[in-house]
């Protein structure tokens, strides 16, 4: 008899089951179960998948199965007795169905509680050096609503993965470095003459760089209009990059004031990052590229260093013909102090679906080079994703058609979901205490725009809408929110210690809905690996969204409070609490209590 697990992915232990029986069934066929959760409750809880494929594999061999439904016979009568698994059936030409025992996924459902979520993280993560590189705004620049997505997605894989006990270095590659830095610090020289020839003080000033947005708009509108500015700033982007004190002084404090800007955002969103911008790679980019050179790698084209990559037409230019190097110089070598300094074993790059081809190219060079090998060692990957949408389907932008800035976007976040506590606890009767409205306010507010974004799948445009993102109704943060709370409502009325409850009381499963809600509740693990293996944070609020909904379904039909399976039911309720929690803190959302 094998006896499994009360903690980890159900999902994984079935296949370890089918692995088993099909290395005895069929030892020499070298397949991996194919396991999946059943579309359909009636047929099962899961299936096995890999009668027919297998079948068609041996056909012509000695011995071979007469059809589809004798492979899985075959792996039937191979599956070892266990505790896990408490009926099996044949459907259609061989597919495996499987109904989990009650008495498992009871033990399960108590372990979330005795034991705690941490066992119950996906397997083959721990102590792995994983770096997602997100956000990465531009210096000088305002963050707007695109640097959304990358930050949140990036937010939620880093979470994940440091759930799963991996090392996770959270990379901010800011865009610190480049021609425009020319055109603003000699706008800000000009403006300190000016305040000088006004008899005012030749000091740098705070003032200089108190309005970044409005320093980059008059630079560049200089730039593109006064040829004499053009020129000054070119000049300035060659002190600049040959060290020139002065130049780095004003450089530096013109980051600083970014920076400032950019940790109030971070600050708001809960999102932690360690700035390494693209200045960083500046003293390793000629090694690179000679190295590159030097093994034929890149060659010259029309006087431009470049990777041609196998599949591509437009090469990956590491180094201009003028000498200069570009963003593509700066990934390589950002790449290869991940792979050589960072010892890492995946590098995961977090930014807009239209970059998909420069970093096919970036890890296409790298693999050219003998920095990647196919198959073996570590792993690079883009998450790519789309464009957020305004109501009119169109890129989402103000009427004056420039890109939303990400702080105001919050601010009506915040604003509408105060107003609306505000008004719901004044229909209840009840005091406003507005430090807990603010509380509220914020974690629903920037909840709530966060899940309408990880809810879509990351590829897909997705329309922003802030009546329907804030909808108590559907799909929604706000409604999970609400259900959580009402779910936690649900324990403080029972007025008992549910976790020695769960030290002494086993969880019964005798309804089928009990029974429903703790097969989702198992299914946590599957909801995580899935997220891992596409990169996707759907799959989290996906799963999140079905719990509640089948929380719901038990709660109309079993009551909790007062009936005679009230300990058990309350601790459902606590397992239901305690998951979502944890979606909660994966998708970056703050659980309420009450609202």
């Amino acid at each position: 008899m094998v006896h499994t697990k009360d903690h980890g992915s159900v999902r994984a232990e079935v296949a370890d089951l089918f692995r088993s029986a099909l290395n005895s069934a069929y030892p020499n066929a070298g397949v991996e179960p194919i396991v999946a959760a059943c579309n359909n409750a009636k047929n099962g809880d899961y299936q096995c998948n890999n009668a027919m494929a297998l079948f068609g594999k041996l056909k012509g061999t000695e011995n071979a199965p007469k059809a589809p439904r004798d492979v899985a016979n075959a792996i039937l009568a191979a599956l070892p007795a266990n505790d896990l698994i408490a009926e099996t059936s044949l459907a259609g030409p061989g597919f495996i169905n499987i109904r989990l025992n009650k008495d498992a996924l009871a033990r399960r459902v108590g372990a979330m509680l005795t034991d705690g979520l941490a066992k119950f993280a996906p397997e083959g993560h721990a102590g792995k050096k994983v770096v997602i590189d997100f956000s990465s705004p531009n210096v000088a620049k305002e963050m707007h609503v695109g640097h959304l997505r990358s930050t949140i997605i990036g937010d939620t894989l880093c979470r994940v993965f440091e759930y799963c006990g991996a090392d996770v270095l959270r990379l901010n590659h800011v865009g610190d470095w480049g021609t425009q830095f020319g055109m603003l610090i000699e706008h800000m020289a000009d403006a300190r003459k000016a305040r000088v020839a006004a008899g005012g003080e030749d000091v740098d000033k705070d003032e200089d760089v108190s309005d970044l947005q409005e320093l980059y708009r008059a630079a560049k509108k200089r730039f593109d209009e006064e040829e004499e500015f053009k020129t000054r700033a070119r000049e300035a982007v060659t002190r600049l990059q040959s060290g020139d004190a002065a130049s780095l002084a004003s450089w530096q404090r013109i980051c600083a004031a970014s920076r400032r800007e950019f940790e109030a955002i971070y600050t708001r969103l809960g999102v932690t990052l360690q700035e390494r911008g693209e200045s960083f790679y500046n003293p390793m980019l000629k090694e690179v590229v000679d190295g590159l050179k030097e093994t034929g790698v890149a060659t010259i084209d029309d006087g431009a260093t470049c990777v041609f990559v196998e599949g591509h037409s437009v090469p990956l230019i590491v180094q201009k013909s003028d000498g200069g190097f570009g963003y593509a110089s700066t990934d390589m070598a950002a790449l290869r102090h991940r792979l050589n300094d960072e010892k890492a074993d995946w590098i995961i790059y977090v930014t807009d679906v239209g970059q998909s081809q420069h970093f096919e190219l970036v890890f296409g060079a790298a693999k050219k080079a003998g920095w990647l090998v196919a198959g073996s060692g570590p792993k690079v990957s883009h998450v790519g994703f789309g464009l957020v949408l305004g109501e009119d389907g169109k890129r989402f932008r103000t009427r004056s058609g420039d890109l939303v800035r990400l702080v105001e976007l919050l601010d009506e976040a915040k604003g509408r979901c105060a107003a609306t506590i505000r008004e719901r606890r004044q229909e209840a009767g009840e005091e406003v205490n507005e430090a807990e409205v603010e509380e509220a306010a914020c974690a629903m507010g920037y909840g709530a725009v966060k899940y309408a974004d990880l809810k879509n799948h990351r590829t897909t445009n997705y329309k922003f809408s802030f009546d329907d993102m804030l909808n108590l109704k559907g799909n929604t943060a706000v409604y999970l929110l609400y259900a959580h709370a009402r779910i936690a409502g649900i324990v403080r009325k029972g007025g008992k210690d549910v976790y020695a409850l769960a030290a002494s009381t086993p969880v019964s499963l005798d309804h089928p809905k009990e029974l429903e809600l703790a097969l989702h509740l198992a299914k946590l693990p599957d909801a995580l690996e899935d997220a891992i293996e596409e990169l996707a944070p759907n799959r989290i609020t996906d799963y999140l969204y079905d719990l509640s909904e089948k929380f719901n379904s038990f709660y109309v039909d079993c009551k909790v409070l007062g009936s005679e399976q009230e300990a058990s039911r309350l601790l459902l309720v606590e397992a239901t609490a305690v998951v979502m929690r944890k979606c909660f803190e994966l998708l970056g959302i703050k659980p309420l209590y009450r609202i």
